[in-house]
């Protein structure tokens, strides 16, 4: 095949789906290749014990406009739910549950109300915290100075102690940034405030996946490239990427199209297995251009020869892990869709029963551990063993309930660590090297490790391909509004 301006993207991801349809709508002849048997990269869908289960909770937020746009390309909207306000139930043991709800003022006034009603603080907490976001949005230090900081540093200097970290800033900081506050970057921090809670009423709302994954993102993500004239190949295992004299050359191997790709085997007695490996001749593919849109330490490797000082920067990304408890009960335990806990183990847990298929009368609750770096050395017993009583005690109807299914999805490096210094190491999405661009949560999108943050990160490399080969890129918005994925602009 001619490198003319083809282009290969590497990685089945959200980054690498978004990056392959605008290529594909702006002209290029675009390849996909993904080593998995599927598409979505590390939002997915298994079936065990007769439900179909997504690996983790990956809610969005109502300002989240880029993912929002590429479900509209997948023709995926009918499938996912947005608050018509933010309302987050809060649970804790032996306390009547509270939600944590918005009112119809204007930022930041729109929290106050609840905040002053908030049980699980007591009243000088309740004024110190909400001093504490006022000078949040207040702070004007660059990126670089705010990210020498934890975020539980500056609440601490602004009289945020651990109770109130607990019970109020860890509820948003840890699901966003999948770490604790102690922990993470200032600057994330503001941004993640900021942007989804303290600066405008309405883009904190929350967004809920009511369909799978596999029928959200995995399967429509097949049939929009398809349309699009992608040629996708699953089970395709890149080994290295070298210069060409008319462009950049993959090797790897395997190759099946999607139509004769296997089910990938995800989890095994309730834990997460490899992915499936890669098998055929050795092959190399020729193109113009060249996206990586794998995670973090994957890149790294691939791109180590041609940009070796970019490799390690790579690599101290580091990783977060996130864990999910499957628990199916024989009878309903929890009143609300999704709840969040506080004094307890149970971070949040959201009831997935309809879009699994739990049988009647069961009730599926899948119970997602952001940050999870304890949970992820802890057998399936001794998870067991410590969240069943934690749940019993959050939730008063479970102590009487039979426990039917408990299992296990592990994402051992589900993000980066978004620890002080992380902002300097994310790359932009253009690197040294022509025609090779770069896609994914970890390069500087300004945002978390979220779906967010990985659709922007495949619109801005498709930019940087596009730019090379003399190609404009799609008009984003109206391929987004038209639900036409795929189609020239």
């Amino acid at each position: 095949l001619s490198a003319g301006r083809r282009v290969i993207v590497l990685g089945g991801g959200l980054a690498g789906i978004t990056a392959a349809l605008d290529c594909a709508a702006a002209g290029a002849r675009v390849t996909l290749l993904e080593v998995r048997r599927r598409l979505g990269g590390a939002a997915y869908s298994v079936r065990r014990d007769g439900l179909e289960m997504d690996n983790g909770q990956h809610v969005f937020l109502r300002g989240c406009l880029a993912y929002r746009g590429l479900l509209a390309r997948l023709g995926s909207e009918r499938l996912v739910s947005v608050q018509p306000r933010l309302e987050i139930p809060v649970l804790r043991p032996g306390s009547e549950p509270f939600l944590l709800r918005r009112s119809n003022l204007p930022a930041p006034l729109h929290l106050a109300g609840a905040l002053a009603r908030y049980p699980h603080l007591s009243a000088a907490q309740r004024l110190g915290a909400m001093r504490a976001g006022a000078a949040l949005m207040r702070i004007r230090e660059s990126e670089q100075e705010l990210d020498r900081l934890t975020l539980g540093e500056w609440l601490a200097r602004h009289g945020q102690g651990p109770e109130a970290v607990a019970a109020l800033w860890d509820m948003i900081a840890l699901p966003t940034l999948n770490i604790p506050a102690a922990q993470a970057s200032l600057a994330l921090g503001v941004f993640v405030f900021r942007t989804g809670l303290l600066g405008s009423a309405e883009a904190g709302d929350i967004g809920f996946h009511v369909g799978t994954l596999a029928d959200i993102l995995g399967r429509p993500a097949e049939d929009a490239l398809r349309r699009a004239g992608v040629e996708v190949r699953l089970g395709w295992r890149a080994e290295g990427i070298a210069r060409t004299g008319s462009g950049l050359e993959v090797r790897g191997r395997g190759g099946r199209e999607e139509s004769e790709a296997a089910e990938p085997e995800e989890l095994a007695a309730g834990e997460e297995g490899p992915a499936g490996q890669a098998a055929g001749e050795a092959d190399g593919l020729s193109a113009e251009a060249v996206i990586v849109a794998l995670p973090h330490t994957r890149g790294a490797t691939l791109i180590e020869p041609l940009l070796g000082d970019l490799a390690p920067r790579l690599r101290a990304l580091g990783a977060s892990p996130i864990v999910n408890l499957h628990v199916v009960y024989d009878r309903t335990v929890l009143e609300q869709p999704f709840a969040a806990g506080v004094e307890t183990p149970v971070q949040y847990l959201f009831d997935r029963s309809d879009a699994a298929g739990a049988p009647v009368g069961c009730q599926y609750l899948a119970v997602s551990l952001s940050g999870a770096d304890r949970e992820m050395r802890m057998s399936v017993q001794e998870l067991r063993e410590r969240y069943l009583p934690a749940l019993s005690q959050l939730l008063p109807r479970a102590r009487g309930a039979n426990v039917e299914s408990f299992l296990v999805t592990r994402e051992h490096a589900a993000t980066f660590r978004a620890t002080p210094g992380v902002c300097a190491l994310r790359p932009g999405p253009e690197t040294a090297v022509p025609g090779l661009a770069l896609a994914g949560t970890w390069t500087a999108t300004g945002w978390p490790a979220t779906l967010e943050s990985a659709v922007l990160s495949g619109h801005a490399a498709a930019r940087v391909a596009l730019r090379g080969m003399d190609l404009a890129p799609p008009s984003i918005g109206r391929l987004a509004a038209s639900g036409a994925p795929g189609v020239s602009a």
